[in-house]
């Protein structure tokens, strides 16, 4: 069971009660390469010893030679480099899973090639099969939002509800309006928007935030089987990836119940951190009492809630209007007083907080709940989280430290967003956009996450996005707000032990220590001496969990 401080029962962590007694040889050995511990101002070590499941030994090679016994695996690394395994802090895992086997639209760089690909799709599966995934972006060509006509003569038989890559803005087809009773007419929930024609108010197909759930709705549940099969998909692309931990944002108890039948069945090859959405509190709680909070590969705990929407689809709640959208401020997601309401009450019974805020309002608001929190609660190891942080008032950066919040951020977005994010903000807000430098300089503990499948699940890209922040257009070759870039052993903490205390498993994982589960991963090379241009075309060869391999790439020779 995690260590969750005051959240989950406190129970020691003693190394010598993993670790093999006495002269015991270790089971695996990896050596002659450089090993990246994780610890504060340790030196790379040269190999590392594994027994049970746990780290040995790490040190020099004579010192962990010793360990070697006639039935120790010895694993060459030949100057490739080992490190912890990576803790993706922030993706939406099982729709991810699906997402693999869907239309993608991530790189679709016109109306034309936007289309066609839906309609390529289409063709693949029977008709009436609902297309959902995408991940488009209307930035790649130009801003213009899609249409249901681009789309309508290809897919007379296929429902299609397609999001935008940031999940907060959709198109939907016009069988999908028709099968969700959507019209110009239609009431939109609060916190939603309904793009019209402004020739006749009738809908364009693109729904924005709350407004998705109008057709969303329609679409049939996942049978056991499918969502089965999305997850056992998502593990193997992240353990590919070499994530050996993530930590899931939930959106329905049928995403909490596949994980767990998934443990039960001994298919779970990676750690879960399974979190449910903070309306569902009250049902955590009774299901808490019944059942405890989980183990160390699948745990729960923490609850998702929403302040605003994105950036991208200029939902993201800001002080002042958008610059290019100067009717908007952005939407608040959640009333917030209900926010309010349910954050406090699921604090007060032991829940980790983890929210999403994107603007600097939201994140204000935000920082407000927590003091609340604290202040009506009592003091705690709570962990508050928000989730992607993105951007900050000055005055807010100082105060993660104090409140103990964690910033839960996604290196990647900044080189995505940063693409275009100027002319929907100005000059002026962007300079604490992703402000990486700024908090860990004011003692924030950051953590690291894809946001996949919003980005893709990749942490070598974020590495390079963190260190570089060079935008994918090209247009930033020194880095966009190169004052907020941090260096390599800060972004890889980031992903390492400061995600896996992000989810209050850092005495477990996160680091190679004596006692800790062997998760680690090999890189082909050492990304100390890579050109940081260059980190995203470093491979992983191998991932292992608790010691056993769980991912080997074709043609690494091991």
């Amino acid at each position: 069971m995690p260590n969750l401080g005051r959240i989950f029962l406190a129970i020691p962590f003693l190394a010598s009660a993993c670790a093999p007694s006495g002269g015991e040889p270790a089971d695996l050995v990896l050596r002659g390469g450089p090993v990246w511990t994780g610890v504060p101002g340790a030196p790379l070590a040269e190999a590392v010893a594994i027994s049970h499941g746990r780290i040995r030994a790490v040190g020099s090679v004579a010192e962990v030679e010793t360990l070697i016994g006639s039935e120790t695996e010895i694993l060459e690394l030949d100057g490739r480099m080992a490190l912890p395994g990576f803790i993706d802090s922030h993706t939406h895992f099982l729709p991810g899973g699906f997402q693999l086997s869907s239309v993608d639209l991530r790189d679709a760089a016109s109306p034309e090639e936007f289309a066609a690909r839906i309609g390529a799709f289409a063709e693949t599966v029977p008709p009436g099969t609902w297309i959902t995934g995408g991940d488009w972006d209307h930035e790649m060509w130009g801003g213009e939002l899609p249409r249901r006509e681009w789309i309508d003569s290809l897919t007379p038989e296929h429902p299609v509800l397609v999001s935008r890559l940031d999940g907060h803005m959709a198109l939907a087809n016009s069988l999908a309006l028709e099968l969700g009773g959507v019209s110009g007419t239609t009431e939109v929930p609060e916190g939603g928007e309904m793009v019209l024609y402004p020739s006749n108010g009738e809908p364009t197909g693109v729904l924005k935030d709350e407004a998705m759930g109008l057709v969303s709705r329609s679409i049939p549940d996942h049978s056991e089987e499918e969502m089965d099969g999305a997850l056992d998909a998502a593990v193997a692309h992240a353990l590919s990836q070499g994530v050996t931990q993530t930590h899931h944002m939930g959106t329905s108890w049928q995403e909490f119940e596949t994980f767990r039948r998934a443990q039960a069945e001994g298919r779970l090859k990676m750690r879960v951190y399974s979190v449910v959405p903070l309306s569902d509190w009250e049902r955590l709680q009774s299901f808490v009492e019944a059942n405890g909070r989980g183990d160390d590969r699948l745990w729960w705990g923490g609850l998702k809630g929403f302040v605003d929407g994105s950036l991208g689809s200029t939902t993201a709640w800001f002080y002042d209007p958008y610059s290019d959208d100067p009717g908007t401020s952005g939407l608040l997601l959640t009333d917030t007083a209900s926010l309010r309401q349910d954050a406090l009450a699921a604090d007060a019974a032991g829940f980790q907080l983890i929210i999403h805020a994107i603007g600097d309002r939201a994140n204000d608001w935000l920082l407000d709940l927590f003091q609340d929190a604290v202040e009506r609660n009592g003091e705690g190891d709570r962990r508050f989280r928000i989730e992607h942080a993105q951007h900050l008032s000055r005055e807010a950066l100082p105060r993660f430290s104090a409140l103990g919040v964690i910033p839960a951020m996604q290196p990647y977005h900044a080189i995505d967003d940063g693409r275009w994010a100027e002319k929907r903000i100005g000059p002026d807000r962007i300079r604490t956009t992703y402000a990486f430098r700024s908090l860990l300089d004011a003692g924030a503990s950051l953590s690291f996450g894809s946001d996949w499948t919003v980005a893709p699940m990749n942490v070598r890209e974020g590495i390079y996005a963190a260190l570089t922040r060079r935008t994918f257009d090209g247009a930033n070759p020194g880095g966009w707000v190169p004052e907020e870039k941090i260096r390599l052993e800060e972004a890889l903490r980031a992903y390492t032990v400061g995600s896996a205390r992000a989810g209050f498993m850092e005495e477990k994982v996160g680091s190679l220590e004596e006692g800790k589960y062997a998760d680690l991963i090999v890189l082909s090379q050492n990304l100390f001496q890579v050109d940081p241009v260059n980190i995203p075309q470093v491979d992983i060869d191998l991932t292992l969990v608790e010691g056993d391999v769980v991912f080997r790439r074709e043609g690494s020779n091991d």
